[in-house]
């Protein structure tokens, strides 16, 4: 190493977030994951996000139908102490292991709204027109819903705070009379918030009992539980559950407070705003006056768009796009528990695609890429799915931990091949050359540096048979064969002899069951 080497900064490892479920994962997954941990580790899987680790409306819940914020599996409320993923003992465990392994913790926050109320109340609404949620169709009237949230099995451990009618904006169910429709609750101060989205009129209401941030006690109480779970569990970041639904101006308040409270840029913030304009997704990120990010649902919407349409323009597959607008603040996403087959935002690309699409996430300089559970493992459910790219994300999330650093040199000439070299740091100077094809077999020649002249570049996928000799001026022909993608790095390149072997150290021949 050179003198001038020796002065600079190491390259920082690229970071990889692992959302740890989908839809239909078992229960006792706390346990699941904390077995499979270090094999994610030693991929780069460097933050795992969990699922919603708070007590549901019942034992089979998965924390998006939230009962009780401060319950981690630890109180007997619901069914039982333990929620559906396990109990607070077996969280904690996972995330010391996590901590010994130098992997985050993201918890799955979902703030818009309550579940499973313990007793009904009384309060005053009108019913609101389902598509025009701002339109009041009747005088205000009373009905009697289920607001009453006493927490009997918890009591005030915690936190004192037992929430109320007056303590929400809206509700879905008058059990007075069985009736299902969405109404706004009325009072003093009460109406939907004013920094939501706009679709269907106003977005602020969701589902359940929707929580009023208008209300102080309910700010003061959520603000104290996003305080006290951080430390509870030495959390890295925050995934937040349909942010677009309520206030905007809380969430900003929240991320203040966990700058006050922790330090700036300490935590990871990423936010869940299901919408396929990036347009629309910069003027959210717009109105942040703190540093948050999203997913890239528009990204989303163009891999399942061109895995559909045969001979799609491969060069335009960011256009429109987050990544694009703000790569900063992208979250790079090829499936989620949202979009995967028979949810509420089913978005499906087809299996030859999403190698394709990993590679455009993982390989780039752009976004930062979150793999979905379900990709790397299979899903289950009445719409079961195997592991996605012939088992061999793995591999993929590998190549982009050892190689995938440096400048970036994009060869996007032809609409259905294209290709891009990462050219290597000083102390990561491997590099890699990636080519894909969706349709037919292509070959692109690429400068990968002078540095690498005589060496022979193979795939580490295995996907192409082809050595390719980089010549004296630095270039390399790298094919890629038909409807795929390859990998291209130096034969003798540090950390070769891993590839291929994490289908055993993952699996454990138990399949994670």
């Amino acid at each position: 190493m050179s003198e001038s080497q020796k002065k600079q900064e190491p390259t920082p490892i690229n970071h990889t977030i692992f959302q740890g479920f989908e839809w239909n994962t078992p229960s006792k997954h706390w346990a699941r994951l904390e077995k499979v941990l270090p094999s994610l580790q030693e991929l780069g899987l460097s933050t795992v996000w969990i699922p919603p680790a708070c007590k549901g409306a019942n034992q089979q819940g998965t924390g998006y139908d939230i009962y009780d914020l401060y319950d981690l599996g630890e109180f007997d409320q619901k069914g039982g102490k333990a929620t559906k993923w396990g109990t607070k003992e077996e969280l904690l465990s996972l995330t010391k292991k996590a901590k010994e392994l130098g992997v985050g913790i993201m918890f799955d926050a979902v703030l818009n709204h309550k579940a499973g109320a313990d007793h009904k109340e009384k309060c005053r609404v009108v019913k609101v027109d389902p598509d025009q949620r701002d339109k009041d169709v009747t005088e205000p009237y009373e009905i009697e819903a289920w607001l009453g949230f006493d927490f009997p099995g918890r009591g005030d451990t915690y936190s004192k705070m037992k929430w109320h009618w007056e303590h929400f904006s809206g509700t879905d169910y008058d059990a007075g009379n069985d009736e299902t429709a969405i109404y706004r609750i009325v009072g003093d101060n009460k109406h939907w918030s004013s920094s939501v989205a706009d679709e269907n009129g106003n977005a602020d209401f969701l589902m359940f009992a929707d929580v009023d941030y208008a209300h102080p006690e309910a700010q003061e109480d959520v603000l104290n539980w996003g305080k006290w779970v951080v430390k509870e569990l030495g959390l890295s970041g925050f995934r937040f559950d349909a942010v677009q639904h309520f206030s905007q101006n809380f969430t900003n308040r929240f991320v203040a407070m966990l700058e006050e409270e922790f330090g700036k840029d300490k935590l990871f913030l990423v936010g869940e705003v299901w919408d396929g304009d990036g347009d629309r997704l910069t003027g959210w990120l717009e109105t942040m006056v703190h540093k948050f990010s999203l997913f890239d649902a528009a990204l989303v919407n163009n891999f399942s768009s061109m895995s559909k349409t045969e001979k799609a323009d491969l060069r335009k597959v960011f256009d429109g796009t987050l990544t694009a607008k703000a790569p900063t603040k992208s979250v790079t996403v090829v499936q989620n528990h949202d979009t995967q087959l028979g949810q509420t935002v089913e978005t499906p690309i087809e299996g030859f695609f999403k190698p394709l699409a990993h590679a455009l996430i993982l390989l780039r300089v752009d976004g930062y890429p979150a793999i979905f559970y379900g990709d790397l493992f299979g899903t289950k459910g009445e719409h079961p799915e195997p592991p996605s790219c012939g088992g061999q994300l793995a591999d993929i999330i590998l190549a982009r931990t050892l190689y995938a650093y440096g400048e970036q040199n994009d060869y996007f000439n032809e609409a259905n091949c294209i290709g891009w070299v990462r050219r290597g740091t000083w102390d990561k100077p491997d590099g890699c050359a990636v080519v894909m094809s969706n349709a037919d077999p292509g070959q692109i020649r690429m400068f990968v540096g002078k540095e690498h002249v005589g060496e022979t570049w193979t795939d580490v996928l295995g996907w192409s048979q082809d050595n390719v000799k980089i010549d004296e001026e630095g270039f390399g022909e790298f094919n890629c064969p038909g409807v795929s993608m390859s990998i291209y790095v130096n034969e003798k390149a540090e950390g070769r002899n891993k590839f291929g072997k994490f289908d055993d150290d993952i699996y454990k021949g138990e399949k994670l069951e």
